[in-house]
């Protein structure tokens, strides 16, 4: 199977640090020969070795006030520039740990394949932060998005729902130890969290960052740029003042040192010169 990996970026959150990043940990991470394809709305400071391609057109219109990422609907498109065959997506905001070769070698080519969401695991649901599809497989979920994006948005929530509920043939998922949530499986429970840095996964190859909390934060140690890390005393006053105390008490992490073992290792290259 081509090794063939893609990854999608709009507007101003990631970017090019985000992207040449994520090509870099790729790189380390894949045995050559492969192929790095970006859907992006600016190519400034990219660096060479990506493909860089104009976003494919969002179906329908973008619903409002909702969770899901639902521009990666435009991936789901019957094609998408030249490409064929199976095409490993992964989000910007990853970490990579271990080979992604086994990504590719797992199923049949024709398989749609899906983390497993480890935050409702009896739900069976997947999570799109890493899945291969063959290109255009997912077209008919496009065309019932397009039909309706605002009722699929608001029955669905989140895009990765809708894939896992309604691709063509049902989807399959990674093993287990393949994907771990950080923030879900990596996050001591509390009251250790406040004591034990979060986990580095043994064996496991991709960590996603679901959710608010991204790798500069479990680097910081904190949920979110609008709650930096406080030391355990101070991280309690401030969670007392507000409105979800509970909640706010428990949202605790050391900062994370392997994650910025990983994150920052991968950014020391400097993007080669466009021609």
């Amino acid at each position: 199977m081509n090794k063939q990996i893609m990854c999608i970026n709009w507007g101003t959150r990631y970017g090019a640090p985000y992207i040449n990043r994520l090509y870099e940990m790729v790189r380390r991470n894949i045995t050559p020969p492969f192929r790095f394809v970006c859907f992006t709305d600016t190519r400034d400071g990219v660096r060479s070795e990506v493909e860089c391609y104009d976003l494919p057109p969002m179906p329908g219109f973008m619903p409002k006030n909702t969770l899901g990422k639902w521009p990666k609907s435009r991936l789901w498109a019957p094609k998408l520039a030249e490409l064929s065959g199976p095409i490993l997506f992964i989000d910007l905001d990853v970490v990579i740990l271990g080979s992604l070769d086994p990504f590719f070698e797992f199923g049949s080519p024709d398989d749609v394949v899906l983390a497993r969401n480890a935050a409702k695991p009896f739900h069976k649901l997947g999570q799109t932060s890493i899945y291969r599809m063959p290109v255009g497989a997912l077209a008919p979920l496009q065309d019932m998005f397009a039909a309706d994006p605002q009722g699929i948005a608001d029955t669905y929530r989140f895009e990765q729902h809708f894939v896992t509920k309604n691709a063509p043939g049902g989807v399959s998922f990674w093993p287990k130890k393949w994907v771990t949530h950080f923030r879900v499986e990596c996050i001591p429970s509390f009251p250790m969290n406040f004591f034990v840095e979060p986990r580095k996964p043994k064996n496991g190859r991709v960590v996603i960052f679901a959710g608010g909390l991204n790798p500069p934060d479990a680097i910081e140690g904190q949920y979110g740029k609008d709650r930096p890390h406080l030391p355990p005393a101070a991280h309690i006053r401030r969670a007392l003042k507000s409105k979800r105390k509970l909640r706010s008490i428990r949202q605790f992490l050391l900062p994370s040192s392997w994650v910025r073992e990983a994150w920052t290792s991968a950014s020391t290259d400097q993007p080669e010169e466009r021609t």
